[in-house]
């Protein structure tokens, strides 16, 4: 097993021999110099997995070595040791990205902790949370079981979440342990959402906040006590990704109400988002206002009318709020939007939808890069949290923070990493959704899906009168039978939504107050 090589530089190195001493006890290999020119000249010649370095040294200073060795070894965690507190000393080192900052005289405990923090951190981090999620696996597995309700699962797919951000890095096979256990939670939600799903539109008060809930019973009351609100809904967008996005956001907000709320299905932008904002299922937007809903079967967008369907359920509570409608599709319009956010104060309500997350997904299935980039769930989290970090959209959520805007954060559906194909068969007039399909004559295996006989019951409209909808589960999508391997091929592995599923159908509602 390789030792890791410990560089230490300090011109009474002769003094610092029971140090040497302990790190050798210690399993570190030490390698000494007593001055920065020769500190330098070694870091040419190999290389170190930490270097500790006094500040105070003849000849070149301790900050100047510092900059010799950045620019041989920018990644190698640098510690500075001095004698002085200083603060324009610190200043400087913490300036250039030291590991640790150490004042004499050090102890062989601080000596120890700044190994473990810089070099050991990883592998310690890594045994911790394998270690306390293999004391939870019993736990999660019986709970699995017995979550009978709809408070059940949103508590479980937390915990599932908070796992598999915890065990993302681990390189020991128990992140494989969780996503069987995420297998086998989604085959069981699954159940769930068949058996109780017609129940909650039959009988209203037994369901969970659903999309059609979201205006009356999240942003009305806040608007009728007089707040202004920023509602920012982002397409597409998972929980896990909120999780991470959420680290960033915490530099800017508090966050007042945080949870889970239940998509409608299918779990398409279609149907979630137009019902989000018209209050309504979309058999009762067909229904009352037929101008602004577009069939499946038509070639035209499917949401091109959000502001409008904001105004209708305004309208139809007697609110009599000013509100404004934007979507952002590119950098540009998110960065004209910024421009436009002082003309936007005296409104009530803005609301803003960012599709970039979409165009994230669906980019991944169509370009191959995107597909490397993306290969697994976890790289898929990465790639948002980059993007976020590195977007106008960034940009726009500090720029409402230092304006003092209550945002409230949201999405319509989110999306799951499916792999294994399941056969349909149905005429020209299906949808091409991979999740769910609806149609008159559909032919399938009834185990292997939902399926919604009589569409009205859960309010979704019916393009015809025998049509009727099926919508996948687990991790299944949907093939025809020609040309069924290379659909299979191709669409392995790339992130789906439509169907049923606890990453499509449990996503983020928060409130969040500027710092």
């Amino acid at each position: 097993m390789r030792k890791e090589t410990i560089l230490w530089v300090d011109d009474e190195i002769d003094l610092l021999k029971p140090y040497i001493i302990f790190l050798q006890d210690k399993g570190y290999e030490t390698v000494t110099a007593t001055n920065g020119t020769d500190a330098v000249d070694l870091c040419r010649k190999q290389s170190f997995d930490i270097i500790f370095l006094d500040e105070n040294m003849p000849g070149l200073s301790g900050l100047e070595t510092l900059s010799f060795i950045k620019d041989l070894a920018p990644n190698v965690p640098l510690v500075m040791i001095t004698k002085s507190e200083e603060e324009d000393i610190m200043n400087q080192a913490i300036g250039a990205k030291i590991a640790d900052y150490l004042t004499k005289p050090v102890n062989p405990s601080q000596i120890l902790l700044t190994l473990k923090k810089n070099i050991h951190k990883r592998e310690i981090v890594t045994e911790h949370a394998t270690s306390a999620y293999r004391s939870e696996f019993g736990k999660i597995g019986m709970q699995i079981n017995e979550s009978l309700t709809y408070i059940d699962w949103v508590d479980l797919y937390k915990k599932l979440v908070f796992w598999e951000l915890e065990l993302a890095e681990a390189e020991n096979g128990m992140d494989e342990l969780l996503q069987m256990q995420k297998t086998e939670a989604n085959s069981t939600f699954a159940k769930f959402i068949k058996k109780n799903y017609e129940k909650w539109f039959t009988r209203p008060a037994t369901r969970p906040l659903m999309s059609h809930d979201l205006f009356k019973a999240k942003l009305f009351p806040l608007l009728d006590k007089g707040e202004k609100v920023f509602l920012a809904l982002v397409d597409n967008f998972r929980y896990d990704q909120w999780r991470l996005i959420r680290e960033i956001l915490n530099e800017f907000y508090t966050f007042e109400d945080e949870d889970l709320y239940c998509t409608i299905l299918p779990t398409a932008t279609q149907y979630a988002r137009n019902a989000i904002f018209s209050g309504l299922m979309p058999a009762q937007i067909q229904e009352l206002y037929p101008h602004l809903w577009v069939d499946e079967d038509e070639e035209e967008g499917k949401n091109l009318f959000e502001k409008e369907l904001i105004q209708t359920q305004l309208d139809r509570f007697r609110k009599k709020y000013t509100f404004s409608y934007h979507k952002l599709n590119d950098s540009v319009a998110c960065e004209k939007l910024i421009d436009q956010l002082p003309d936007m104060e005296n409104n009530d309500l803005n609301v803003c939808v960012i599709n970039f997350i979409d165009m994230l997904s669906h980019a991944r299935t169509d370009s191959k890069m995107m597909r490397e980039l993306a290969n697994d769930a976890n790289a898929y989290r990465s790639l948002t949290l980059s993007w976020f970090r590195h977007s106008a959209t960034y940009d726009l959520f500090k720029s409402l923070s230092i304006r003092g805007y209550k945002v409230a954060f949201t999405t319509d559906h989110g999306a799951i990493q499916v792999n294994n194909p399941v056969k349909v068969i149905g005429d020209k007039n299906v949808n091409t959704n991979l999740r769910y399909k609806v149609g008159k004559s559909l032919t399938y295996n009834q185990k292997a899906v939902l399926e919604i006989n009589e569409p009205k019951k859960v309010g979704l409209p019916s393009p015809n009168v025998s049509s009727k909808y099926i919508f996948t589960t687990n991790s299944d999508f949907f093939a025809y039978p020609n040309n069924f391997n290379y659909y299979a091929s191709y669409y392995k592995n790339t992130f789906q939504h439509g169907g049923i599923s606890l990453e499509e159908m449990l996503v983020p509602f928060v409130l969040m107050n500027p710092k």
